[in-house]
């Protein structure tokens, strides 16, 4: 007998409560999450691996710098190793959580991440892919969250051999996924229309 009582929930844009709900005290909603919103921390000073900072715009199609839109990353650790219980080719760092969540600034749109230089980890064959960082956005007027990745410009010899790298057919768009340094920092800005549009992924 089919089933026709369920029926599919009307979709929606983040709308202006994503910070809200997701980062409260951002929002300057105090005392949930102890005070400290969820994925704002991912180190300790236990964790092993390079420190970088991973920081950039999210921009719009006339290239205007989103001021509420939110980002969450998952990421390995230095050794390559993810923090999951589906994680069986070792044990990850357990003063790393490998996610972190962070909105856009009000005043400019920046967003800013504390982290680790990732490990390689292997696509399903045994190829290692190069080290790469999984990028998530919503903000206003997006009705699904948008999945990227962030390649690192100083790791160009793993970069030409990455199996994902590898399969975009139009090239020249490749450098909407590769963060540049300065320092520790990696400046990695996300377009999303418009000439320099990041290259999105449909997972």
């Amino acid at each position: 007998m089919p089933v026709t009582r369920l029926k599919e929930t009307a979709s929606q844009t983040a709308g202006p409560y994503v910070h809200i709900g997701c980062v409260p005290s951002f929002a300057g909603l105090t005392g949930m999450y102890g005070g400290q919103d969820l994925g704002a921390v991912m180190l300790t000073d236990a964790t092993q691996g390079e420190r970088i900072a991973i920081e950039g715009c999210v921009y719009d199609g006339i290239g205007v710098p989103l001021t509420d839109a939110m980002l969450e990353i998952w990421q390995a650790d230095a050794q390559g190793l993810y923090n999951s219980r589906n994680e069986t080719r070792g044990t990850a760092d357990p003063s790393f959580t490998g996610w972190g969540r962070q909105p856009t600034a009000a005043d400019g749109g920046l967003f800013r991440f504390e982290t680790i230089k990732p490990g390689r980890v292997p696509w399903p064959d045994g190829r290692l892919q190069a080290p790469h960082i999984t990028v998530w956005v919503v903000a206003r007027g997006i009705n699904l969250g948008l999945a990227t990745r962030i390649y690192f410009e100083d790791e160009a010899e793993a970069n030409a051999t990455d199996p994902v790298l590898s399969r975009i057919e139009h090239k020249a768009r490749i450098p909407t996924l590769i963060a540049k340094r300065s320092g520790d920092t990696y400046r990695f800005d996300i377009h999303l229309q418009g000439p320099h549009e990041t290259i999105f992924f449909d997972i």
